[in-house]
């Protein structure tokens, strides 16, 4: 008997985006992975996190929540000077997204 015709279909359910968070995952990319990306008046981040750097689909969203999770909280604790985020609460959250793993 052919083992493959006997053995269950692994069914995966694909990575959907969420708000804050855009799935890539075209064929023919060279990148698959998400993205980041919040703005706040006038001010927008993005960062992208591969599949390849961080094991998998849902190892890179993992590491795309912690991230956003944390800049949410740097965003949400600043205040705006001049209706703008400071240039000390942009420093932080740049620095946050680069060093983000």
């Amino acid at each position: 008997m052919n083992k493959a015709a006997t053995s269950p279909k692994k069914t995966t359910t694909p990575l959907k985006s969420k708000k804050n968070l855009t799935r890539f995952s075209y064929e023919t990319a060279a990148f698959e992975g998400w993205r980041l990306c919040v703005s706040k008046t006038g001010t927008t981040f993005t960062r992208y996190f591969p599949d390849k750097k961080f094991g998998g689909g849902k190892q890179s969203l993992a590491a795309a929540e912690k991230a956003l999770t944390e800049l949410r909280s740097i965003i949400d604790g600043s205040k705006l000077v001049e209706n703008k985020l400071s240039s000390a609460t942009i420093k932080k959250a740049n620095k946050l997204l680069l060093e983000a793993v």
